[in-house]
């Protein structure tokens, strides 16, 4: 399926009571049949809830099977937050790349059964490619891996965008990614300070709040 291979998001449709199918992806519909907008419209939000099933439209009923490429989770800095994050997102169905280029963190010890990748942030998202499934969170505080890292992925598809800091430190970053082309509009997707406000402290509830945030910008307008 060429949706398949170009990781795009799609569903295939069954119309339960003569067996013909189309094919549907958040912009094209390609098939045996057509479909009104109303129907269409139910299909897309199957896709975007991630959740085949069953849609009726009057008397008609249709399967509609959804193939939606992986979740993606890349994370910049292997760093204690990352320890905490990259298992609890893979719980929550993510596939999680940690990205560090300081092989002293980046290790296999420091996250078991977790993908880790020692390139530098930027030549690492630019190969891995986020796309409308991907989720990206730099936590360095080093703002040469975080930046490059933030202009690859404030460029992309990626539904979510977050870096770790203060509102200073965030005020700050916002001066640099201006200096580096990035228009307001582009910086404004940067959720940031990273999280939702639940008062966290420790590492692993700052990666209780990251996580809480990335599933309800997935989550938003699709229920």
């Amino acid at each position: 399926m060429a949706a398949k291979a170009g990781a795009v998001p799609a569903a295939l449709v069954t119309d339960l009571g003569t067996g013909m199918q189309s094919l549907v992806t958040p912009e094209t519909v390609e098939g045996a049949f057509g479909m009104d907008e109303t129907l269409l419209r139910l299909v897309r939000a199957r896709i975007q809830a991630d959740r085949s099933g069953i849609v009726e439209e009057g008397d008609d009923r249709f399967f509609v099977h959804v193939h939606n490429p992986p979740l993606r989770l890349f994370i910049v800095g292997a760093v204690h937050i990352a320890q905490a994050l990259a298992p609890m997102a893979a719980l929550t169905g993510y596939a999680v790349t940690v990205i560090d280029p300081r092989r002293a963190f980046a290790t296999d010890e420091r996250f078991p059964g977790i993908a880790v990748n020692g390139e530098w942030p930027d030549d690492a998202l630019n190969a891995l490619k986020p796309d409308s499934r991907s989720a990206v969170v730099t936590l360095t505080h080093d703002p040469k891996l975080d930046d490059p890292a933030l202009l690859v992925a404030l460029r992309s598809p990626a539904f979510y965008v977050g870096a770790l800091g203060s509102s200073r430190t965030h005020a700050k970053r916002v001066d640099r990614l201006r200096e580096q082309g990035l228009s307001d509009r582009e910086i404004a997707n940067i959720h940031g300070p990273v999280g939702l406000s639940i008062g966290a402290v420790s590492p692993a509830e700052i990666a209780v709040s990251i996580m809480a945030q990335i599933t309800a910008v997935r989550r938003r307008d699709r229920d």
